[in-house]
């Protein structure tokens, strides 16, 4: 055991005589060490890290399934001899979607047999490669639980061994002749995209603009071994199904201003006609020229009448906003928001926005609803509509159930294998100390400003904890989406009504906090780590949330290599600015590499042109030795499981305890 705690020799024994239970004499303690030390010396799994999805699904989905890339180098190093860059192509994108091209397949050509008894052999040939750093345990875990002893045989028998050559290719050609083949290559595709991703971290914000952040929550449903860093957006929708107003107004507003209606009707079965309803009504003659939609993508692309809907719907839910959301700061003076005024300084006769001492002109100067004497106040049919979209979130059972995914995988940071994630910042001071924020009633800074923010989340979905207390945490969720010290946010303010209303860009400038201007310090990195009390030789900081700009020599990799910002455009509206689609950045047994990925197509271009996402790879770091599982989190508390044993195993063989032969 570990002579540098401080457990005594009592608790010594107490510990022993627990272990004692599980093995209980010197052959099952000796047996579990064994398998213990080999595991350890297995290369350290594949770590894929994500960041800033934004409903992009296609691309996303297609990333995991074809492992960044991965998949298609140990296809073309097995085979790059043998087979062509067409037939290469062919198989990974079989890999990628098997039912898919299978389902193409058949419909081309009737007799299949041979590429059938082909086509397994080499599938196993890639299954064996990818699961070699694996225990035969977790392999078989992965496997389909109908095939699984006989894929088992198959990874673990050599078509080349001469004695077991004729029972290898019997399996297979009795799995052709049973009319299995085409379930057998789906479970084979299925679990070497499975093992090519030992962990999957996701550096928040799955959520908005993107069409698909349902089907990436359904998804990662059906996945083991994955974590969550929630980010703004992902806070901002934990919000709506907490019941918080102005996060349900957030979200429509978002929803509306990228034209995208599929994750909130298709997803999540929002009730949207009771808005559609009172944007007609109250905007009938209004072109609502400044709330047109972001319409970006052919997919999204729509007729000029259900444009006209969703920019009257999302100047609706935009007025009903900016009233929640002052109303909101009313009632939270504690938080600070110095926020500048927006509704009551608009002079809609004279169609100027009056601000210390100045006027602009407006974009958009109609505001039925907006009194001038109480422009805060919702009127009645307003009150209406909340009320109807606050029931509609709630009840959403669906939203319910993904909200709960995000929780039960989800923190405000991770710390894994010496690497610190979390979605946005630490919010600091300029001198480089952490900065104090008070967060419901407690001053704290840093790690505890994390734990704080994360116990109010949790806080809020808690149905034991008082009332008022769930009010006061619900309610934080904006803070946390748009407050100037959130971990999630951390700029001086966010100007919506600005960036609608008013044409100056010195009036829509959102400050960045000093995090992000100290993060490329690597003493002010190492400073961060030591206060999450990160610990090793090569540790860093890995964040999302700010886009990184290739196209303007922006570089990912900053603070001499201490910090990597993954977020490199997923979001289709980014493309044009970043200059890509995205990174991925891979922690395998080597080392670190950045993948860089170009815009993806679509998944029906990819199966049926047998297309890839074209990316690109940099070294950001690399080991003199391969990583063994030993070196990480999991084979720390394996040791530390092994020393255990080993004590065990030496009181047995003192008479210290007593063996339980049977």
């Amino acid at each position: 055991m570990d002579k540098t705690n401080n457990i005594t020799p009592e608790v010594d024994m107490r510990i022993l005589e627990l272990l004692s239970q599980t093995y209980p004499d010197s052959e099952s303690a000796s047996t579990e060490i064994i398998n213990l030390e080999a595991i350890m010396n297995l290369p350290k799994g594949t770590e894929h890290f994500v960041a800033d999805i934004h409903g992009e699904h296609e691309a996303f989905l297609h990333i995991l399934r074809n492992a960044s890339g991965n998949i298609k180098r140990k296809v073309t190093e097995l085979f790059g001899a043998t087979l062509t860059r067409e037939e290469i192509r062919a198989l990974c994108t079989l890999i990628y979607y098997p039912e898919q091209r299978l389902q193409m397949l058949c419909a081309n050509d009737d007799d299949l047999s041979q590429w059938y008894s082909m086509t397994l052999l080499r599938l196993v040939q890639v299954l064996q490669s990818v699961s070699s750093k694996y225990t035969r345990s977790k392999v078989r875990k992965a496997l389909p639980q109908q095939y699984a002893y006989i894929i088992e045989e198959l990874l673990h028998e050599s078509p080349g061994d001469d004695d077991k050559e004729a029972y290898f290719r019997r399996i297979l050609e009795t799995i052709v002749q049973t009319g299995q083949s085409q379930h057998f290559i789906i479970a084979l595709c299925q679990v070497i995209q499975r093992l090519s991703i030992d962990r999957l971290h996701i550096l928040g914000d799955i959520f908005d603009r993107g069409p698909g952040a349902h089907i990436i929550m359904d998804y990662l449903l059906t996945r083991h071994g994955f974590d969550i860093q929630w980010g703004n957006h992902d806070a901002l929708w934990m919000g709506a199904a907490a019941g918080n107003d102005c996060c349900i107004a957030n979200v429509l507003r978002l929803s509306l201003r990228f034209a995208n209606m599929a994750t909130l009707q298709d997803g999540y079965g929002i009730n949207l006609l009771p808005l559609a309803t009172f944007a007609i009504e109250t905007y009938a003659d209004d072109p609502c020229q400044c709330f047109l939609p972001v319409v970006q993508t052919q997919e999204n692309q729509t007729d000029a009448k259900s444009l006209r809907l969703l920019a009257q719907m999302h100047k609706a839910i935009s007025i009903i906003q900016f009233k929640l959301e002052y109303n909101m700061r009313k009632a939270h003076p504690e938080w600070v928001m110095n926020e500048p005024g927006t509704l009551e300084h608009i002079d809609q006769e004279r169609g100027v926005y009056r601000l210390d001492g100045r006027e602009y002109k407006l974009r958009d100067c109609y505001f039925p609803t907006v009194r001038p004497d109480e422009p805060y106040r919702l009127t009645h049919e307003e009150e209406e509509l909340v009320g109807r979209l606050h029931h509609s979130f709630r009840v959403s059972e669906k939203l319910q159930r993904h909200v709960q995914c995000l929780l039960d995988h989800g923190s405000l940071y991770g710390i894994y294998n010496s690497n610190l994630l979390f979605h946005a910042s630490v919010p600091m001071n300029t001198d480089g100390s952490m900065r104090q924020v008070t967060v419901m009633g407690q001053q704290c800074h840093g790690r505890q400003l994390m734990q704080r923010a994360e116990y109010v989340i949790r806080r809020a979905f808690q149905a034991d904890a008082p009332r008022a207390e769930r009010h006061q945490a619900r309610d934080y969720f904006w803070y946390l989406w748009c407050g100037p010290d959130s971990p999630l946010f951390d700029k001086s303010g966010m100007r919506t009504f600005e960036r609608y209303l008013l044409s100056e860009k010195e009036l829509q400038h959102e400050e960045k906090g000093a995090y992000y201007q100290l993060r490329n310090n690597p003493q002010v990195c190492a400073q961060i780590l030591d206060e999450f009390q990160v610990t090793g030789h090569h540790r860093h900081i890995i964040n999302g949330h700010v886009p990184v700009h290739v196209a303007q020599g922006e570089s990912p990799i900053r603070a001499d290599g201490m910090l990597m910002v993954i977020d490199g455009g997923f979001s289709k509206g980014y493309h044009e600015t970043t200059g890509i689609a995205g990174y991925t950045l891979v922690y395998h047994s080597r080392g670190f590499e950045l993948i860089q990925h170009e815009p993806f197509t679509s998944t029906a271009q990819a199966i049926e042109n047998e297309t890839d996402i074209i990316s690109s790879k940099q070294i950001v770091e690399l080991r003199g030795h391969r990583l063994r599982v030993r070196e990480t989190d999991i084979g720390r508390r394996l040791q530390q499981q092994v020393d255990e044993l080993r004590c065990l195993l030496h009181a047995y063989q003192h008479d210290l305890l007593k063996e339980r032969k049977h």
